[in-house]
């Protein structure tokens, strides 16, 4: 028997069916509200409350402080599997045959190479420009040199947008990185893997053999994957939204990445590193920022502590955790900033006020650590989760498109002026 919840309105009673996932998450039905109770809707701002799409990707329970991508959970990801095979599980469901991601690699490799007409776009930025406002316009600009739109109903169309994307993705981060720095634009290596052909483009100068080293790359291809996918947050579900209008994959990856930029979605790990330079410039004193963190009349708040979805620890945070203390440990690294992230860590996962509220460490406070010793400005904190979430927002617009899914078209309770009659402008 169907299970179904009834909802009361004026003595009136309306029935809608529940749908269950296959996690047992419960969710109620409603998209005949409106029609059946003769123009009523719903309020639920922020959606925190409303489910928009049922989907089959990532699977995230905030209060068990589980995340799985595909059923596979995050702990063995990280540890078992590379960035790329974690984009294929993404994308296509399943984790790859040695066969599948041999070809997957060479098709992107293949596509890697960005038309030069991209530099002069790039150029006409200045170097002041925040990389996140840059790659959102190189990702949109991409349309123009691939402008026939993406047949979804084609696997190999698909599949072609698709590898397009994950290869010059890449380019136009390192470029954006590279432009600031005052850099030659590097196109990389492609004798080598995803992650680490990455590092090079971004960091490799003119005048030095590149050097690659396994503590670092093994960062980041665990940050990169820790960021793949994470549910319906802001971005994601811009992506859907954008791409149920039918806009294409690049316009709507494009709009991802603006949502992305927000300080409180993708620029939380900025905002680790500079809460930290304030401390420093104000002496280095963690216990005086700590007392004011606990001050509930000091608006003072610790960035990268605790997280809206996660009740418990972030599981992401548990991971990358380790890769911080290797990272800096490799390159030996003396960083007062670090010095204090370290301390204001220490005191989190032990001090009573914070256990009891649950205010641990989160990733963003582990990745902008990671981030800040490898040498990456502050500014392109954002990009880099950016390169990482991008087989997440990649495997939504497939999905949605695949499930045909409606134009996105939220609801509103209007709350203006009732009718007024004009006034010649003579009468005001």
């Amino acid at each position: 028997m169907s299970k179904k919840a009834t909802l009361e309105i004026n003595g009136n009673k309306y029935e809608f069916p529940i749908i269950e996932g296959t996690e047992n998450e419960l969710g109620i039905d409603i998209k005949t509200l409106r029609g059946a109770t003769d123009g009523i809707t719903t309020i639920d701002p922020g959606y925190k409350n409303t489910g928009s799409c049922q989907s089959a990707i990532t699977f995230l329970d905030g209060e068990k402080g589980i995340l799985r991508y595909r059923g596979y959970s995050i702990e063995e990801l990280a540890e078992k599997a590379d960035f790329l095979e974690v984009c294929y599980l993404l994308i296509f469901g399943e984790l790859p045959t040695a066969e599948q991601l041999e070809k997957f690699d060479k098709d992107i490799k293949e596509e890697s190479q960005v038309d030069e007409d991209m530099k002069k776009i790039l150029d006409g930025f200045p170097k002041s420009a925040h990389p996140m406002g840059v790659l959102s316009s190189l990702t949109s600009a991409l349309i123009a040199f691939n402008p026939g739109s993406v047949d979804v109903d084609s696997e190999e169309e698909m599949y072609g947008a698709i590898v397009k994307i994950l290869a010059k993705f890449p380019v136009l981060a390192a470029w954006t990185m590279r432009k600031r720095k005052s850099l030659p634009l590097d196109y990389g290596d492609n004798s080598l893997g995803y992650v680490e052909n990455l590092h090079k483009m971004m960091f490799a100068k003119p005048n030095q053999a590149y050097e690659a080293n396994k503590i670092v790359n093994d960062a980041l291809d665990k940050l990169l994957i820790l960021h793949a996918d994470h549910e319906q947050n802001c971005s994601t579900s811009t992506v859907r939204i954008v791409g149920s209008s039918h806009a294409g994959l690049f316009a709507s990856l494009s709009a991802g990445i603006s949502a992305l930029w927000g300080p409180l979605h993708g620029g939380a790990n900025q905002a680790v590193i500079e809460m930290l330079e304030a401390i420093k410039a104000d002496g280095g004193d963690t216990a005086k920022y700590i007392a004011k963190a606990k001050d509930k009349n000091d608006p003072f708040r610790l960035m990268g502590f605790g997280h809206r979805v996660y009740k418990n620890f972030d599981p992401r945070a548990k991971i990358i955790k380790k890769s911080a203390e290797e990272v800096l440990g490799d390159l030996g690294i003396e960083d007062p900033v670090l010095d204090i992230a370290k301390g204001l860590a220490e005191v989190a996962l032990k001090d009573e006020y914070f256990v009891q509220r649950k205010l641990y460490p989160n990733v963003d406070f582990y990745s902008g650590i990671i981030y800040r010793a490898l040498g990456i400005p502050t500014e392109m904190f954002t990009v880099m989760f950016a390169l990482g979430r991008l087989p997440g927002w990649i495997a939504q617009w497939r999905e949605m498109r695949l499930r045909k899914e409606p134009i996105g078209r939220p609801r509103q309770i209007y709350i203006g002026e009732n009718y007024r009659k004009f006034k010649a402008i003579s009468e005001r």
